[in-house]
């Protein structure tokens, strides 16, 4: 059993709207699923201007849940700069608004602006309080790419995992994983670094330190930081198996998914045991997402 913890889909409008966004469709989503044996996925809706003309609400992808209920897991999302770019949103109605509707998380988190930032530690208040887990995407202030910004040691990320310790962070993106690595570059932290990991990792002592963070297996950039290295890999799955969490990026039809044939062959070749692969697979998201 797998449940994904991190995919996008879009419900069109009108079909010639595939043309000018890059999403799946839910049906294109839920054939993806079934091919790579994957239960339950999580839908992420894209509020954030950075990343399409073409963006996605939350009550976009509640019908995608409603057409598909026993197969799609919805978070809600929002963007520290509503409400007239202010820091003293009231975000509790409309959390709790989504939460009765069934929303599991907040996310993906791709707003660009600063960590400690007054507008976005205001929200990640409000999404604490409400309980909601929040899965992010880390990127740089200076490479045009959209996320949430810090830099190369991601000291930022840890300022608010000490101010918010009941809020449950689901790490994701290039930026995020390459700190598995001691010795990371400068050059290297918003790519996919190559080649063996070397000891010193922020990442590591950022799990080692805080239990509030997760990894979203997802992505080239997640798959990446365990499939370079495969000792490592290895090793990281045994080591962190109760905050890891399974996940495709499933954003475009036909997509390649190294995931699931990497945790099946982990398992077969005896890399890890049943119990890690089923709390990495599944067992982490149901008990975070209150499944």
């Amino acid at each position: 059993m797998f449940i994904d913890i991190h995919t996008h889909t879009i419900m069109f409008n009108d079909p010639r709207q595939a043309q000018i966004s890059r999403w799946t469709s839910p049906e294109q989503l839920i054939a993806m699923l079934d091919e790579h044996e994957i239960d339950r996925a999580v839908v992420l809706p894209m509020v954030h201007h950075e990343l399409t003309t073409i963006i996605q609400s939350t009550e976009n992808a509640l019908d995608v849940a409603a057409k598909y209920p026993d197969r799609i897991i919805p978070f809600c999302n929002l963007d520290p700069r509503h409400h007239y770019n202010s820091a003293n949103v009231d975000y509790a109605p409309v959390l709790e608004h989504y939460k009765a509707l069934g929303c599991k998380g907040v996310g993906e988190m791709c707003a660009n602006v600063w960590w400690d930032d007054d507008r976005m530690l205001n929200m990640l208040g409000h999404i604490e309080k409400a309980g909601l887990p929040l899965l992010f995407h880390v990127a740089s202030a200076d490479r045009g790419m959209y996320g949430v910004v810090d830099q190369i040691g991601l000291p930022k990320l840890e300022k608010v995992l000490k101010m918010f310790p009941k809020l449950q962070f689901i790490g994701h993106s290039m930026a995020f994983w390459s700190a598995v690595d001691g010795k990371v570059s400068e050059d290297e932290w918003m790519g996919y670094p190559k080649g063996p990991v070397h000891e010193g990792g922020r990442l590591i002592e950022l799990f080692r330190t805080y239990d509030n963070l997760w990894g979203d297996f997802s992505a080239g950039s997640g798959y990446n930081a365990f499939a370079r290295d495969p000792e490592f890999g290895f090793w990281m799955l045994n080591e962190f198996q109760d905050r890891l969490l399974f996940g495709t990026d499933i954003c475009v039809d036909g997509q390649e998914l190294p995931q699931p044939g990497y945790m099946k062959q982990a398992l077969a070749d005896g890399k890890i045991s049943q119990e890690v692969f089923d709390k990495i697979a599944f067992e982490n998201a149901t008990a975070l997402l209150g499944l």
